[in-house]
């Protein structure tokens, strides 16, 4: 299993918003995927921000290059990410899950 990781941060007055955002775009794109087992959606606050990270689990990097194509270390971004999003991180991190409790 692999872990897809994803981090952004929005003006924290952005928070609720860019939450209810990802409930209608990316974690029903995700769920929605053959070979995504499971989402995990963190939030912390800090500085006036609020950094999101994404937590994808996948049964392999073919399930995430069907998700986020060839160039699967790229970020998925949607077309309103830039309203809310202070930066677009370029890439996200993939991890093998060695053991999940």
């Amino acid at each position: 299993m692999i872990a897809r990781i994803w981090k952004g941060s929005v003006r924290l007055g952005d928070k609720a918003a860019y939450h209810a955002y990802m409930q209608q775009t990316g974690l029903p794109e995700y769920q929605a995927c053959k070979g995504n087992r499971g989402v995990t959606l963190l939030c912390r606050e800090y500085d006036g921000r609020a950094e999101f990270t994404f937590i994808t689990l996948w049964d392999s990097l073919e399930a995430i290059k069907e998700f986020a194509g060839p160039a699967y270390e790229d970020a998925v971004y949607y077309p309103e990410d830039k309203k809310f999003l202070l930066e677009m991180e370029p890439k996200v991190f993939h991890y093998q899950v060695l053991e999940q409790v």
